[in-house]
């Protein structure tokens, strides 16, 4: 165990995140704006997910750490302590091993001579609950997701038992009665329903977990009322703080993307492109395309006639073997001028917020939602898996900001369907684009001083601080 103490005195919160990149760097964004209100904090991390801390220590260095070694587990390999590197299927595992840091946490409190006041977690962490029990202080539950997924994902866990495989949901009791194909529920809620067979006390353990987070002293999500007011609950320690990329109130989103490194020219590429004329194409820090979806992607693409900047990752040769696509022979010279391909890491919120760029091809996880959000860029959407179908739903049905290209993980979209798809949204769809950039301006307007955002951010660092 290593720890840099928090200072003595003071309201002391104890910040643990789930290691997987979109839910861990919200959460730094929420921690680094409770230290600028004044309350001491100490994040638990692991060794290997330290570097990720690196631009929040350095910005604000009285933000305190306690590294504890990540616990060992059957299914996860050696030396893997971060969902990027294993997969989505590995969300399960990790979050099973990260309750082995319960003693040593408890043993941290006990000698601490400022022992924290209160524990702000990720939702993922549902059995953290028992922990701030058991140390006798609240439990701030953190969603990284957005409150309509959650919405659907509290209804799921408290009506477990009822929900048979393969069949249909309906919510009668939100706006508009959403109803979701089995196949379009959180991934989360359907591996745990099938580790049951296998696995009981793993699926029993999933499901307790996240039914801990309905009894959180305070919930705290990165959207903002606007977007989302209709699914948030009215109760007092309900907060909406986001998009929390935006919240320093500058209007722009940051361009200090997880990554450093150049942004091999693909920004002097759009400077030479027309307003609005660029379609940019990427499906998150995670998710990998098939060969075959691949080839359906590029065709569609280059048969669309549309401007674009795809973003693609570089293979293993083992994620080749694993049937994970590289790009067609020629597929770059063939579009060049026109299209520009980015391999590994991009500058997401530089090329969002640039002029030329028009759309946006996401599997819309939230973080990617909440970019092209606070950028009023129209979103093209493919959701895969996860809460996507949930975000996508909330783009295109409620907020008329997106348009449905794909849907589904393995889907194997039609190249002539796509390439027209593609064409049509980004030259006809002036109501969509409209609507995305009023959007723009409403979360702008929430992370102003007075705005819904940063309200509900001081009264919750307010609320903390009289712990």
């Amino acid at each position: 165990m290593q720890s840099k103490s928090s200072n003595n005195g003071g309201v002391h919160i104890l910040v643990f995140p789930f290691p997987a990149q979109g839910h861990m760097l919200p959460l730094l964004d929420l921690t680094h704006q409770l230290s600028l209100r004044g309350l001491a904090i100490t994040i638990i991390i692991t060794p290997k997910n330290l570097p990720i801390l690196t631009p929040l220590l350095s910005s604000s260095p009285s933000i305190q750490t306690l590294i504890l070694p990540f616990p060992p587990h059957p299914s996860i390999p050696p030396g893997v302590e971060h969902v990027q590197h294993i997969g989505n299927h590995g969300n399960i595992p990790i979050m099973s091993a990260l309750t082995q840091l319960r003693d040593p946490i408890i043993q941290w409190c006990a000698s601490h001579p400022n022992p924290p006041s209160a524990l702000l977690s990720d939702f993922f962490l549902g059995w953290t609950h028992s922990l701030a029990d058991h140390l006798r202080i609240p439990r701030i539950v953190f969603y990284s997701s957005g409150a309509f997924a959650i919405a659907v994902f509290d209804h799921i866990w408290a009506n477990y038992d009822s929900l048979k495989p393969e069949s249909d949901l309906k919510l009668d009791d939100l706006p508009r009665s959403p109803s979701f194909p089995w196949d379009r529920l959180p991934s989360l809620f359907r591996r745990c329903k099938d580790l049951e067979c296998r696995d009981k006390a793993a699926a029993d353990f999933i499901r307790t977990s996240m039914a801990a987070n309905a009894l959180g002293w305070a919930s705290v999500y990165n959207s903002f009322w606007a977007l989302e007011g209709q699914f948030l609950s009215f109760n007092q320690r309900v907060y909406s703080v986001g998009p929390l990329n935006l919240v320093d109130g500058s209007g722009k989103l940051r361009t200090g993307d997880a990554q450093p490194g150049s942004d091999d020219g693909v920004v002097s590429w759009l400077d030479g492109c027309g307003d609005g004329s660029v379609l940019y194409v990427c499906f998150g820090s995670q998710k990998l395309l098939k060969a075959a979806q691949v080839e359906a992607l590029a065709a569609g693409l280059e048969r669309s006639g549309v401007r674009f900047v795809w973003v693609v990752k570089n293979l293993t040769a083992q994620q080749v073997a694993d049937g994970y696509g590289p790009l067609p022979d020629g597929f770059e010279d063939r579009v060049s001028g026109r299209g520009l391909v980015v391999k590994g890491w991009a500058p997401q919120t530089a090329i969002l917020s640039h002029q030329a760029v028009g759309g946006f091809l996401s599997h819309c996880g939230w973080n990617s939602t909440l970019e092209a959000v606070a950028a009023g860029v129209m979103i093209l959407a493919w959701p895969m898996e996860a809460d996507q179908f949930v975000n996508a739903k909330l783009l295109v049905e409620y907020m008329d900001t997106a348009v449905l290209i794909c849907e589904g993980s393995d889907t194997v979209p039609d190249q002539a369907e796509l390439a027209r798809k593609l064409s049509e949204s980004m030259c006809e769809c002036a109501a969509q684009r409209d609507r995305a950039k009023d959007l723009r301006k409403q979360a702008l307007e929430a992370v102003q001083i007075g705005g819904s955002s940063i309200t509900d951010l001081d009264k919750l660092a307010q609320q903390l601080s009289q712990l």
